[in-house]
């Protein structure tokens, strides 16, 4: 089958597509990139997805349209990958759907302990305006069984970076960094991962808000400044960092709320815009080291690791460099996942490609040691056409 597999992040910047042959195999499936491409979201589309997951209050129509609109989106995205690569006749759409709430752990909701999760993008309007059939809304399962429907990354990973004698940690950055570890030799029910803490998305929203850009291009901005020391420990103290796995992270945690905290830190300590940006870039790289260090590095048996690197964030050269600075003392040899074959863009798409061949075959796709399920379940729901 050739799968389409979709992405749009916390980052809230666009879709991903990634068209994947994918072939049944006595072991694991094998996988073949034919095609990648981004579709940035128009302005007004970022704003309202980005009030969305901020807002305090919104009303039921304003999230319905904002969910059939996206339907809409991810269907134009689809087809014009089908248009710039004619040759290649889809079978199956996988859309993991743009996030606008994630509560991983639960918490106390009219009186009882609940978990949730909410992506939006209308599936039966993806299915429909290209006629080609659609798995989507893929947490929810795993939360249902006691997971915390997060990270979903680690099947892709274990089918392409197991090897027998090398560790191997690989670490996406989005919006949220998320790691997975498939330790030399290891078994797939060996699998450790979870989310690092923010990704991209800090560094995104200060540079919003200080310069009024999307994003630090190539880390520009953060490579001119200071990293704040002070202010870095103190967000450090954040429980996150510190508690075991599994667990997840997103918006709820490191949204407009915390840009504001952050700021106003670093405005503190320094007049310099450009600090702030340097110092949430190291909070990045910083959470990153300390995810390695206290429950990675003490499960390893061997030396040999690769810390393979996936994500936006591979294009920030400022973050790279404080991450080769942090992670090559600790015995780790770091690459971009496109050293493996798989462009370090393209990965998350190609994730949910994998998921949607598993859920079209009746086959789980989650990993419950990195997600907390109680059991595997197939993820998702399908729109026929």
């Amino acid at each position: 089958m050739i799968v389409a597999g979709m992405m749009s992040g916390t980052s809230a910047d666009g879709v991903d597509v990634a068209l994947v042959r994918i072939t049944k195999t006595t072991t694991a499936p094998k996988l073949k990139l034919l095609a990648f491409e981004s579709f940035p979201y128009s302005k007004k589309l970022r704003t309202a997805v980005l009030q969305a997951m901020d807002a305090a209050s919104i009303s039921a129509a304003e999230m319905a349209r904002l969910h059939w609109r996206l339907g809409e989106v991810y269907a134009d995205a689809v087809l014009q990958t089908k248009k710039r690569h004619p040759q290649l006749r889809i079978d199956l759409i996988g859309n993991h759907g743009q996030t606008i709430y994630h509560q991983g752990k639960a918490e106390k909701y009219l009186g009882q302990p609940l978990r949730c999760t909410w992506q939006l993008g209308e599936a039966s309007v993806l299915a429909a305006l290209t006629n080609i059939p659609v798995v989507a809304d893929f947490r929810p399962a795993d939360m249902a069984v006691g997971g915390q429907g997060a990270p979903l990354v680690p099947m892709l990973d274990y089918v392409l970076f197991q090897h027998p004698r090398r560790n191997r940690v690989l670490q996406n950055i989005g919006g949220i960094g998320n790691l997975t570890l498939v330790a030399a030799g290891a078994q797939f029910h060996d699998l450790l991962a979870f989310d690092t803490g923010p990704g991209n998305m800090l560094i995104d929203q200060v540079m919003q808000q200080l310069y009024n850009k999307p994003y630090d291009r190539n880390g520009a901005t953060g490579k001119r400044g200071k990293v704040l020391q002070a202010v870095l420990d103190v967000l450090l103290r954040g429980p996150f960092f510190s508690e075991a796995p599994p667990k997840s992270a997103g918006r709820e945690q490191y949204g407009a709320a915390y840009t504001e905290k952050l700021i106003a830190l670093c405005r503190k300590a320094s007049r310099k815009p450009e600090d702030a940006v340097a110092t949430a870039t190291a909070l990045t790289a910083e959470s990153i080291r300390l995810s390695y260090a206290q429950f990675v590095q003490p499960r390893l048996t061997t030396t040999k690791t690769d810390y393979v690197i996936s994500g936006g964030g591979a294009r920030n050269a400022a973050l790279l460099q404080m991450l080769r600075e942090r992670l090559e003392p600790l015995g780790c040899k770091l690459a971009l996942s496109d050293a493996f074959g798989l462009p370090a863009q393209a990965k998350e798409a190609v994730a949910f490609a994998l998921l949607a061949w598993q859920t079209w075959h009746r086959l789980p796709g989650n990993v419950p040691s990195a997600t907390g399920a109680h059991q595997p379940v197939l993820l998702g729901k399908v729109s026929y056409v």
